[in-house]
């Protein structure tokens, strides 16, 4: 059986983007009967950021509750990062085994570098904290505690689990077969929506969509996703259209393709942002009502997380066990 392996940093409030692209179809993939399901809840990770205290609780309530809200298989082992003290032990021990040289060749960290190079700073360094540069060495210990092998990341993200994969082989040369290589498994037909200004939905442009927005906040967001001047009657083609792009990411074909003819009938562009509204709205309200339910109940949401942490942990002991003991921290005696 297959052990996969999703992580989910704690930045800010769900939008649809994120569930169409990387929480639906985990979901998904979590009900299935032949893998083994680890989600992770990544606050540790959400400190390079440098979020505010109050934004880093807040998130992590609010990712908690749209993951459970959406569906989130109770068999899944679902938890939060800093509740497995495993994670962070790992991290020190991979830590003192990995090159300097594979940090430097991180995209993050070249990208930082690039940037005050091209400021003309004298320190290419400057303002670069550790937390960003040993950001992959984290995310290592997250996956190989738990010895996942199947990672769903976005390719962006791929470069990370190949140094994940090149520091457990190296612990392994070095300590013998303990860890488990993983694979990075990057979905062929993830869903990238375009945001309010047809540029790709995300937080950092400011053109998202709150994954569950009240009626009238979703009705007024969707109001404003830019179209082009094409007039009511005149074809239009649904595949440069943002509004088309974001209602065939939660149709199904048989509706996609109605829409479709709709476009080449000429729908205003009015209209078609009412259908989209009606149809997320229709979509999401059940799982908005349970996400409004979760949000007032953090005590509950923080019961599921214990639970979850505590299933966690009864695999990452033994293997942090074995780790210790690999290593020389043992016992005399």
């Amino acid at each position: 059986m297959d052990r996969v392996l999703t992580g989910i940093t704690t930045t800010g409030t769900p939008h649809i983007g994120n569930y169409a692209g990387a929480i639906r179809p985990a979901v998904a993939a979590s009900q299935a009967g032949d893998v083994e399901s680890f989600f992770l809840i990544a606050d540790y990770h959400s400190l390079v950021k440098g979020e505010a205290p109050e934004q880093v609780a807040q998130s992590t309530l609010e990712i908690a509750a749209s993951w459970l809200a959406t569906g989130l298989d109770p068999k899944s082992i679902f938890y939060r990062q800093s509740d497995v003290p495993e994670i962070m032990e790992l991290t020190w021990i991979l830590t003192c085994m990995t090159a300097k040289g594979l940090m430097n060749r991180a995209h993050a960290y070249k990208a930082a570098v690039a940037e005050n190079q091209a400021r003309a700073n004298k320190d290419p360094d400057n303002g670069i904290a550790m937390g960003l540069f040993c950001y992959p060495i984290l995310m290592a210990a997250d996956i190989l505690i738990f010895k996942a092998n199947k990672i769903p990341v976005g390719k962006d993200q791929v470069q990370h689990v190949e140094m994940a994969r090149d520091i457990a082989g190296r612990f392994n040369f070095r300590y013998g077969e303990i860890l488990v290589l993983p694979e990075a498994v990057v979905g062929k037909s993830t869903a990238v929506l375009p945001g309010l200004d047809g540029r790709k939905m995300s937080k950092s442009y400011g053109n998202t969509i709150p994954l569950f927005a009240e009626e009238k906040q979703l009705r007024k967001l969707i109001m404003r996703i830019k179209t082009n001047s094409q007039e009511p009657g005149e074809p239009k083609n649904p595949d440069s259209s943002s509004l088309f792009a974001i209602y065939s990411a939660f149709a199904d074909h048989e509706e996609t393709e109605v829409l479709r003819t709709r476009y080449a009938d000429g729908i205003s562009w009015g209209e078609m942002k009412t259908v989209l509204f009606e149809y997320l709205n229709d979509h999401l309200k059940t799982a908005r009502e349970e996400y409004r339910r979760l949000l007032a109940a953090p005590d509950h949401v923080e019961d599921v997380l214990q639970q979850g942490a505590q299933r966690a942990r009864a695999i990452s002991g033994p293997v942090l066990a074995k780790i210790r003991d690999a290593v020389g921290i043992k016992p005399l005696g």
